[in-house]
């Protein structure tokens, strides 16, 4: 046996990941949403609305997982209105998901729309798609 194969059999049988395997978020894990001048009340609308299998807490010191991070908006110039008729603003939004034990980044994820009809929503509801698979489901 070379000794790559025995290191990752040892970090099998240590519990420890692999390198390039991607840690996961357990279904039904107790998530705190940190304030993110106000980006967060779009977060919490789209993980309702994408029907993420996660539960939303109020206090941090409740939570498995801290979802924090950054968004910004800006609306149409004039000359995108009159040039190019686009009344959409541009929406950047970056949000990443930290295991409050470890303090490990499990998830991290950033979207740029450039031509948004739903605003923050629209980026919300990117970042939550995106998250939705980053959880692991059980087969009961």
């Amino acid at each position: 046996m070379t000794r790559i194969t025995k290191l990752a059999l040892l970090a099998v049988f240590a519990g420890f990941p692999l390198l390039g395997a991607s840690p996961t978020i357990p279904q039904g894990a107790k998530v705190f949403i940190s304030p993110m001048s106000g980006f967060e009340t779009y977060i919490k609308a789209a993980v309702q609305k994408k029907k993420l299998p996660l539960v939303i807490v109020e206090q941090r010191d409740q939570a498995d997982f801290e979802i924090s991070g950054s968004a910004e908006s800006q609306k149409a110039s004039t000359a995108k209105k009159v040039i190019m008729l686009d009344w959409h603003s541009t929406e950047q939004a970056s949000v990443r998901v930290t295991d409050l034990k470890s303090s490990e980044v499990v998830f991290a994820y950033s979207v740029h729309k450039a031509s948004s009809a739903r605003g923050k929503q629209s980026s919300a509801e990117a970042c939550a798609k995106h998250l939705k698979e980053a959880i692991k489901i059980s087969n009961k």
